[in-house]
């Protein structure tokens, strides 16, 4: 399940709308697209809000970002507008309550929330709203392994599964970029983190490796091992994972901080050459440039003199 089988993203927001509208706009927009919901803004404030959505063949990802406001998943709204689905709430910035039969919880960034569309819900955001959202289908849910009921949401803390899944849902929804995700691997990371069941798709590994390597980027003590040891699995898994990929995690590594490296230098992000290297992971700067020099065909102090010089 690729991009190739994917719509392109579509975009809906309340700027420019007339003021008197945009609740009821957004309302429709939500009901259509997502889940319906019924919206209040706080503050006596109209409401600024934008949803990018993405319709993969099962699943339904959305990126939302919003003022300050409340929703409501009533029992008539259920009725009226039933999802026959589990939805799932990454919060990326601000903190949001989530109101259920069983009580209030608080919601952090990086933290996920899992919880059944169809059972009543209402949700917060004091002081605006910047989250990624993905709809799955009730038996799909069960297909993965989800509990059957959930009659309490799940809350799940942000561990390298949850934040490479954010990863994934983040990059097929990013402005003017190509829609790249495998469904597949989508759910099965979602799997794993719901259940806590390990990943036994290769292509999770490689992906939450690589959400590894790019969090420890910087560290020069980065290993294969440790990279390993991160993502649960053995070095020797780790290194086929990797060679279906036609690389190797030494290679992919290098290629990583030579990138990071060469972005640092270009925008003329750094005073030095040896400071580019030390914020790129490289312990050494003599080995740096010749790496550079290898990878770029010129050394890395033209390129600082080139930043430089266009400032």
């Amino acid at each position: 399940m690729t991009s190739g089988m994917m719509n392109a993203p579509v975009r809906f927001s309340t700027a420019g709308l007339p003021e008197t509208d945009r609740i009821a706009r957004w309302e429709e927009h939500n009901a259509k697209a997502l889940i319906g919901l019924r919206c209040r803004s706080l503050h006596d404030t109209a409401l600024d809000a934008t949803e990018i959505n993405l319709q993969l063949p099962t699943a339904h990802l959305a990126r939302v970002v919003g003022s300050p406001h409340v929703v409501e998943r009533a029992k008539s709204e259920i009725r009226r507008v039933p999802s026959d689905a589990v939805a799932c709430y990454l919060t990326l910035a601000g903190e949001a309550f989530f109101y259920h039969d069983d009580g209030v919880r608080l919601l952090h960034p990086g933290q996920l929330l899992v919880c059944d569309a169809d059972q009543p819900f209402m949700r917060g955001f004091s002081h605006g709203l910047e989250e990624l959202a993905v709809k799955i289908p009730h038996t799909v849910w069960r297909d993965l392994g989800g509990p059957r009921s959930l009659s309490q949401p799940l809350i799940i803390d942000g561990a390298v599964l949850t934040r490479t899944f954010a990863d994934l849902v983040a990059g097929a929804l990013r402005p003017g970029a190509t829609p790249d995700v495998d469904e597949e691997v989508l759910l099965e990371l979602l799997a794993s983190v719901a259940t806590g069941r390990a990943p036994s798709l290769s292509a999770v590994h490689l992906s939450v490796a690589k959400t590894y390597i790019e969090e420890h980027l910087t560290d020069t003590g980065l290993s294969a091992a440790r990279v390993a040891r991160g993502v649960g699995i053995s070095e020797r898994h780790l290194s086929r994972v990797f060679a279906s990929g036609g690389t190797s995690v030494p290679r992919h590594l290098l290629h990583r901080r030579l990138e990071r490296a060469h972005a640092l230098l270009s925008t003329g992000e750094v005073a030095a050459v040896a400071e580019a290297a030390a914020r790129s992971g490289f312990a050494s700067a003599a080995h740096f440039s010749h790496r550079f020099k290898e990878r770029y065909g010129l050394r890395a102090t033209d390129l600082l003199r080139e930043a430089r010089a266009r400032a």
